[in-house]
């Protein structure tokens, strides 16, 4: 873990055991324990914008060459989501594992990483018209005050996530790869850089034929948009168990806003803290006591340990699985 990372961790859980300390521990956890076995049920319900993520994914590939089937992208997509949520590597670790499980599994990593690129700039475009969406349908449902309130602090985070996004899709249109080895080699030296400067630049093509590709671009922006929009059912489907029921406008609202705001705060591992504080921050506006937007986060978090652990503990076979075949491979030296 790098230094800024264990900082920003840091912080982050910080602000988590602020926020659970200044609502009440006790009060939280018997909101959540409220929901008992229906957690479990939470969490296999998000394998269904699992899925959806995942088709996103597989649209992008190349049927006629690539070997790899929609049930690759699903624990591609399965890894990435464990990477992302429980280990310290902000938001660019999974999209790194998913692009080498797509590798491992017989894509060349020139096509994986482009593909990982093109889906995960697609989806995070799709985030923000989900967010939008939230604001549109909870404005119009909404008394003037406490949507003027919600939107200000919801604009800030969209605006946010968007310029990121925005500047990430120039940059991968103006050679993201290339461009960054080159500047990588420039301030190390010392070496011959030419052989990854022309898989970079590889890869900066393969981006660039996807985009082209209107019709996959469409697709995989579709199926991502689906994703986000089927996760309101688990937030709908938490609060209910967790004694606090709302109607499908609110869950849309929570989730997109919640989500953007998380987003914003990708460089924060898993988003401690900042996830919990936006809950609260949007609690008010659709009725919910403080301690059960606390819990709906810990009831979120809950899940991704129920189904993160599980995936992490099968990026540690698959890799050691991975280095014995390849080291089977390579022929032997005296």
């Amino acid at each position: 873990m790098t230094r800024a990372a264990m900082i920003l961790l840091t912080i982050g859980g910080a602000l988590f055991v602020a926020l659970l300390a200044w609502q009440g521990f006790g009060s939280v956890a018997s909101t959540l324990l409220t929901a008992g076995w229906g957690l479990a049920l939470v969490a296999v319900l998000h394998l269904l914008p699992l899925v959806l993520d995942a088709g996103a994914i597989s649209v992008l590939f190349d049927k006629r060459r690539d070997p790899l089937t929609e049930r690759d992208a699903v624990f591609a997509r399965w890894i990435g989501e464990s990477v992302n949520s429980l280990l310290p590597a902000g938001q660019i670790g999974g999209p790194v594992m998913m692009a080498r499980q797509l590798a491992q599994r017989g894509m060349s990593m020139r096509d994986s990483a482009a593909v990982i690129t093109v889906s995960t700039t697609l989806q995070a475009i799709a985030q923000i018209v989900f967010a939008m969406l939230g604001l549109l349908l909870f404005g119009a449902s909404a008394s003037h005050g406490a949507f003027h309130n919600l939107q200000t602090a919801a604009m800030i985070a969209t605006a946010v996530l968007g310029a990121m996004v925005v500047g990430f899709y120039l940059a991968q249109r103006r050679g993201l790869f290339g461009r960054a080895l080159r500047v990588i080699s420039k301030v190390l030296g010392k070496r011959d850089w030419s052989s990854l400067t022309m898989r970079a630049d590889a890869v900066d093509a393969a981006v660039h034929a996807l985009y082209g590709d209107r019709r996959r671009v469409a697709a995989s922006f579709a199926l991502s948009l689906a994703g986000w929009l089927v996760g309101t059912v688990e937030v709908w489907l938490a609060l209910r168990f967790l004694g606090h029921p709302v109607d499908w406008v609110d869950a849309l609202l929570l989730e997109s806003i919640g989500q953007a705001i998380r987003g914003a705060a990708f460089a924060i591992p898993g988003s401690l803290g900042v996830q919990e504080g936006g809950y609260l921050l949007l609690a008010p506006l659709v009725g919910l006591p403080p301690e059960a937007a606390l819990a709906l986060s810990l009831a979120k978090r809950a899940r991704e340990l129920l189904l993160g652990m599980p995936g992490l503990l099968y990026l540690h076979f698959s890799e050691r699985s991975w280095q014995r075949r390849r080291a089977t491979r390579l022929p032997a030296t005296d």
